[in-house]
């Protein structure tokens, strides 16, 4: 049975990305339903298909998430709790890299990669198009130099095949967003940002005058618990521990 979208206002409201493409700006990142260090099965395997449909429940339009994460683990999970879709739900996933026996994340940019992770998007969604695409090419936070002109290319095609509707970018410096965007149109880019990595300020500024969402990782620190002075006075003054006061700093940045 189909889960049901709740009417709900969230904070920031919606951000449309294009026609077809209207999505809550407070989303869920599906990362940590995997197990440990994003790596096997979750512990608890019926919580995070309750967790999965609280998500739904609560009106949240926009689910982040990649088949490396396990591998396929979260992707499955995600098909198994809530498919078939509510109509208005878009899922984002993102391609780039996969994951080793010993867990690494090493990259997975050739043709071949990117073609087989797209199918195996697919089939552990239960989708025949995915909705949004993210090329994921830099490090684990932070962009690395280089042309992406290649593998972006290669979504290029599959999307012109009509198995991607729209393209995104991941861990990328504004040069390599305008290099993607000569080739095909990019409706969003998803970097590491939070409170106390703000390095990219101004490409926000640029990609907000030219229509494209922005979307941040590791808004709550990521792996490691998030440092800010300016966090730790706000939970003082508050008479809160910095972690309560993190989910506030997560809504402020998504919205």
């Amino acid at each position: 049975m189909a889960s049901h979208l709740q009417s709900t206002t969230l904070p920031g409201g919606t951000f449309k990305l294009a026609d077809d493409l209207i999505l809550t700006r407070m989303g869920y990142g599906a990362m940590q339903l995997a197990g440990p260090h994003v790596f096997g099965p979750p512990a608890d395997h019926d919580g995070a298909l309750a967790v999965l449909r609280e998500v739904v429940r609560l009106g949240i339009t926009h689910i982040d998430t990649s088949d490396f994460y396990r591998p396929h683990i979260t992707n499955r999970l995600i098909r198994e709790a809530l498919h078939p879709y509510p109509e208005q739900l878009r899922i984002v996933t993102k391609v780039g890299a996969l994951r080793d026996a010993e867990g690494n994340w090493p990259k997975a940019l050739a043709p071949d990669e990117l073609r087989q992770a797209i199918h195996d998007n697919l089939a552990n969604l239960g989708l025949n198009t995915l909705d949004v695409v993210n090329l994921r090419v830099g490090g684990l936070d932070a962009p690395e130099p280089g042309s992406i002109a290649q593998p972006f290319s290669v979504l290029a095609e599959i999307q012109q095949e009509g198995l991607i509707k729209h393209l995104g970018v991941s861990t990328v410096n504004a040069e390599q967003v305008a290099e993607a965007q000569s080739i095909a149109p990019v409706v969003c880019v998803q970097n590491f940002y939070n409170i106390a990595h703000r390095q990219d300020d101004s490409l926000i500024d640029s990609l907000a005058e030219k229509g494209i969402a922005y979307g941040p990782y590791f808004q709550l620190g990521g792996f490691s618990p998030l440092q800010s002075d300016t966090l730790s006075s706000v939970a003082a003054r508050l008479n809160a521990t910095p972690m309560a006061r993190r989910v506030g700093v997560a809504a402020a940045t998504l919205s």
